[in-house]
C-alpha cells in the first residue's frame, strides 16, 4: 500500500522551526557528542521493525556521519552546521514525535531527513564527487612523497568543490535577499 501526503507551507515552517532548534543545539554542543548520539540512535533501531519509508531515509544519517568524520573532506561553514543539526535532530528521542511511539515515532525523523537531504543535495553531491575522485586515485606506497602528492591533489579537488558550494550559496543568498 502506498500512502502519500503533501506538506503545506505551514507544515514546512513547523519543521523549519524544529530544525532551527536543532541548529542552535548543534552550535552549543560538542560535535563528537552529536555524532555519537546519532550513531547510538542508529544502533538502537531494530531495522526489521522500522517502516520502509523510514528505513530508506536512514541512509542520509549514515552519509552525514561519514561526511562529517571524513578528515580529507573537512566540511566547514553553514553546511557543516546543517549536517550537525540534522544529526542532532535525529539523535534526539524526544523530537516532534517521540521516537519510542511504535510505527509513527520516526515519521518526523524521516520527513526531516528527506527535507535536509533535498536542502543539502549540492553538498552531498559534491562529497560524492570528492569520494569518487579519491577512490579513483592510485593507492600510494609508503613513500612520503607519494602520500603528500595524493593529499595535495585531494586538497585541490576539495577546494574546487568547496568554492563551487560557496558560490552557489552566495547566489542563493543574493536571490533571497532583496
Amino acid at each position: 500500500m502506498r500512502i502519500t501526503f503533501e506538506l503545506e507551507s505551514a507544515d514546512i515552517e513547523h519543521f523549519q522551526g524544529a530544525f532551527d532548534r536543532a541548529r542552535r543545539l548543534a552550535c552549543d554542543a560538542d560535535e563528537v557528542d552529536i555524532v555519537d548520539a546519532a550513531k547510538q540512535a542508529l544502533d538502537s533501531l531494530c531495522i526489521a521493525t522500522i517502516p520502509g519509508y523510514v528505513r530508506k531515509r536512514l541512509v542520509h544519517v549514515q552519509r552525514l556521519i561519514l561526511m562529517l568524520e571524513d578528515d580529507d573532506w573537512n566540511l566547514r561553514g553553514p553546511e557543516r552546521i546543517d549536517a550537525l543539526a540534522a544529526l542532532a535532530y535525529f539523535g534526539d528521542p524526544d523530537d516532534l514525535i517521540p521516537d519510542h511511539i511504535e510505527v509513527i515515532g520516526l515519521i518526523d525523523d524521516a520527513i526531516m531527513l528527506e527535507l535536509l537531504a533535498r536542502r543539502m543535495r549540492h553538498v552531498l553531491g559534491a562529497y560524492r564527487k570528492f569520494c569518487s575522485v579519491r577512490s579513483a586515485m592510485p593507492a600510494t606506497a609508503d613513500a612520503m612523497d607519494a602520500r603528500t602528492a595524493r593529499a595535495r591533489l585531494l586538497a585541490v579537488h576539495r577546494t574546487t568543490l568547496m568554492e563551487e558550494l560557496a558560490s552557489r550559496r552566495e547566489r542563493v543568498d543574493a536571490h533571497v535577499d532583496p
